[in-house]
């Protein structure tokens, strides 16, 4: 009897060991204003993406020489191809004559415009403000290359907030982005 109650202790414990399984987030697409620059065919280039920034979990920030990591809020898809879809999604909104199409996707079609991201940095800063800092390329008749950097104060707390003010700070560089695709 007493041999059959270790056994059946043992088992419990693995279960009461195991961590819950982590929130997942995404970063949503948010509407801008609309550019003009007729039809075109927009090629987005794959995102660079820090490496520090390539991982499940989302980082929360890279200040002081640490990097401070949400262990288990993770983003629901690779943040390139993620960051990718949004900026597809928002430079199609913003640019309602041309078709944005990503580098990696299905369509392969002779791209008119194409658009590079480096982005070098996506996290807060000692405030807790979301710091974005990237590097954009256009291709088109007259190529120029921009250094951006956003700040975005999240307006909630936690990851939702966070999560929210990333996706702002991409919606505010989509709208440069579609600027530049509409002088190119």
């Amino acid at each position: 009897m007493r041999r059959r109650d270790m056994l059946l202790l043992l088992a419990a414990v693995p279960a009461g060991c195991t961590s819950p399984d982590p929130a997942l987030y995404v970063l949503a697409p948010l509407p801008g204003a609309v550019e003009g620059g007729g039809s075109r065919m927009v090629e987005l280039r794959g995102i660079g993406l820090a490496r520090y920034l390539e991982r499940s979990q989302i980082v929360l920030s890279s200040e002081s020489y640490r990097l401070d990591v949400l262990t288990n809020e993770w983003w629901g898809e690779p943040l390139d191809t993620m960051i990718s879809r949004v900026l597809v999604q928002e430079l199609t909104q913003r640019l309602p004559g041309s078709t944005v199409f990503p580098e990696n996707g299905a369509i392969g079609a002779n791209a008119v415009v194409t658009v590079a991201v480096n982005i070098q940095r996506m996290d807060a800063d000692a405030t807790g403000a979301v710091l974005l800092i990237a590097q954009v390329e256009v291709r088109g008749r007259s190529p120029v290359a921009r250094n951006v950097r956003l700040t975005v104060s999240p307006t909630t707390a936690g990851t939702p907030g966070l999560v929210d003010a990333m996706s702002r700070g991409l919606a505010q560089l989509a709208d440069i982005i579609a600027g530049m695709v509409s002088a190119a």
